[in-house]
């Protein structure tokens, strides 16, 4: 029960913060120009993820460069009591036994108020400090900023595109982004090469919330 409300939580918080995008989206008219920008800028953040070490500081990058808030600062808000125990496909990615504790963390990711990611985390706490183990059980602090003292690498198994704008409709209109635009799955590994992490992380169309270029 308390696992569901917690699901309900995070789709109502999503939900709510991916409403503004549909409305803002407004300011792109549904033109093949507009499409291809928006391609565009959903090729240059898949790239930019898949390169950069930290999903947290990538996401921060786009809200500055993007102007997605007063302050580009990146909140963890955490979904209380959601519980998903690791599969065991996903214990030997982090070479961990049946008996070794590993944690669930559930977060909608937000810059100001757009929730940019929904991400769900897997980590073994016996592989990090314990004032990382505390920063993440009693705060909001996002996870890529709790550990960034391990200095981690991060590899990712799976990127999945969920929303390509494709060509235009025969009728004119403007162009909604669903909720959700893009998936990674990726394992952060401390710098002795040990896995302390799987992540799964679902971009929202929130982070297409801003006016086209102008021409």
């Amino acid at each position: 029960m308390i696992l569901r409300r917690g699901l309900v939580l995070s789709s109502l918080l999503l939900a709510a913060v991916a409403a503004p995008a549909t409305a803002r989206a407004a300011d792109w008219p549904d033109t093949p120009a507009s499409r291809q920008q928006l391609q565009a800028l959903i090729d240059t953040l898949d790239d930019r993820l898949l390169h950069q070490p930290s999903a947290t500081l990538t996401l921060e990058e786009w809200c500055r460069a993007h102007a997605l808030a007063p302050v580009a600062r990146v909140v963890a808000h955490r979904v209380p009591g959601a519980q998903k125990p690791p599969t065991p496909a996903q214990r030997r990615v982090l070479d961990v036994d049946p008996r070794e504790p590993v944690r669930y963390r559930r977060v909608d990711l937000a810059c100001g108020d757009r929730v940019l990611s929904v991400a769900d985390n897997w980590y073994v706490p016996a592989r990090l400090t314990p004032e990382m183990n505390a920063a993440l059980d009693h705060s909001d602090i996002a996870f890529g900023h709790a550990v960034a003292a391990l200095h981690f690498t991060r590899r990712t198994l799976e990127s999945t595109r969920l929303w390509s704008p494709g060509a235009p409709p025969s009728t004119p209109g403007v162009i909604r982004p669903p909720a959700a635009i893009l998936r990674h799955r990726a394992v952060l590994y401390r710098q002795d090469g040990v896995p302390f992490s799987e992540v799964v992380e679902t971009y929202t169309g929130a982070m297409l919330d801003f006016p086209p270029p102008s021409r």
